[in-house]
């Protein structure tokens, strides 16, 4: 069983709320020293070794597993608060090593939140939950503001049966942010004013003992640097986390990903969750393409490899995704016992290099394909297919 590595063992919800709330006023060089300060805290809890399957996400302490199980169900199990099936199924990834979780309020209007509320009680100081305020409302975007991100979060908080979040991100850009299709927008473009506000706003959460660390999914290299920056101010709480769309179909994306986040990834040590390794379903094997797509080389590609590595398809995807070290964990959607545990081996698959040279220059030649003029049989990447809209399908997995 993974205890938290400083969450006291048994501990009230008033209690680690305010134990929470001090950490947050400390956050950078002195986040422990400020354990002397808590009331209900007067030592600090005795460390404890996390197990050797997880590791540590960014510069925080929080120690997750190289899957992490995501909630935007879509096929064999909904996004309903009531799905039980769902509940069994997420527990079931707890009990086979799995302790990192991905939700958001926009899954079934927060029934996926409410999902993973049910599976994780009395088990709460076994797992990590990661989830994600949403900037969109009635079909169009709005903006973040300090006040309703705090009700946002209250709102997740609620739902999750919970008095604290570990991991909290920004879905998407909001409607003052530049958003996909803009990695450079116009000199003139107001990003800064608002980013700053968005990290005060987030460290006021951190502050509050309602979050623990924070972060953003779906955002633009610079914004994410502007974040960051406002994110080292003297006794602000920094930016720890991204949530992305990488696998070996994000075409576009993954340049901009290699080209862009990855340094700053790799910077800052940020924690990084990537979502989709199946590619939004495109890749799981029964869902062929249609005739002509460019799509039909990468699965072939992929075949090759598993058919001499003796492994399955999807292990290969998640494999792929899991061999940067840039990756923390690789966000998956299996919605049955059989599909997670097999989304789980592949991250500990080791893909040889010949393998790896082979599936990137795949990835290479499907992102040309694409520049070309597309048909009806050929799938875009499905981060770009969510440029105007919100994103389709976010941790879809297996």
């Amino acid at each position: 069983m993974a205890v938290h590595p400083r969450l006291p063992k048994q501990t009230t919800p008033g209690d680690r709320r305010a134990f929470l709330k001090t950490l947050g006023m400390g956050t950078g060089t002195a986040f422990l020293g400020s354990l002397a300060a808590c009331e209900q805290a007067t030592s600090p809890p005795e460390a404890v070794e996390p197990p050797s399957h997880l590791v540590k996400l960014g510069n925080t302490d929080l120690y997750v597993s190289r899957m992490c199980q995501g909630t935007a169900f879509r096929t064999h199990l909904s996004r309903k608060a009531d799905d039980a099936e769902a509940v069994k199924l997420l527990r079931h990834c707890m009990d086979i090593g799995v302790n990192f979780f991905n939700s958001a309020e926009a899954y079934g209007d927060g029934g996926a939140e409410t999902t993973l509320g049910k599976a994780i009680a009395g088990r709460r100081h076994e797992v990590i939950v990661s989830t994600k305020a949403y900037h969109w409302s009635e079909g169009k975007r709005t903006t973040i503001t300090k006040q309703n991100l705090m009700v946002k979060a209250e709102g997740s908080l609620e739902r999750l049966g919970t008095d604290y979040i570990d991991l909290y991100l920004l879905h998407g850009p909001d409607l003052k942010t530049p958003s996909y299709g803009q990695e450079i927008p116009p000199p003139d473009t107001p990003t800064r004013e608002h980013m700053e506000e968005l990290a005060d706003a987030m460290d006021a959460l951190v502050k509050s003992g309602k979050v623990r660390y924070w972060g953003v999914s779906n955002h633009l290299s610079r914004q994410v640097a502007e974040l960051m920056e406002f994110g080292k101010r003297a006794g602000k709480a920094p930016l720890v986390g991204l949530e992305d769309y990488y696998t070996i179909m994000a075409a576009d994306r993954r340049d901009l990903m290699i080209k862009g986040m990855f340094p700053l990834i790799r910077q800052e040590n940020l924690g990084l969750l990537a979502f989709s390794p199946l590619g939004g379903g495109h890749l799981v094997p029964g869902r062929e393409p249609e005739e002509g797509s460019p799509l039909l080389d990468v699965i072939a590609v992929l075949d090759q490899v598993s058919k001499e590595l003796g492994v399955t398809r999807p292990q290969v995807c998640v494999a792929w995704v899991a061999a940067h070290p840039e990756v923390t964990s690789v966000l998956a959607g299996g919605e049955k016992p059989e599909h997670v545990e097999e989304d789980l081996k592949g991250t500990t698959l080791a893909l040889p290099a010949e393998a790896m040279s082979k599936l990137n220059s795949a990835a290479d030649a499907y992102k040309a394909k694409l520049a070309a003029p597309r048909t009806a049989a050929a799938p875009t990447s499905v981060f770009a297919i969510s440029a105007t809209g919100p994103h389709p399908c976010d941790n879809a997995g297996a």
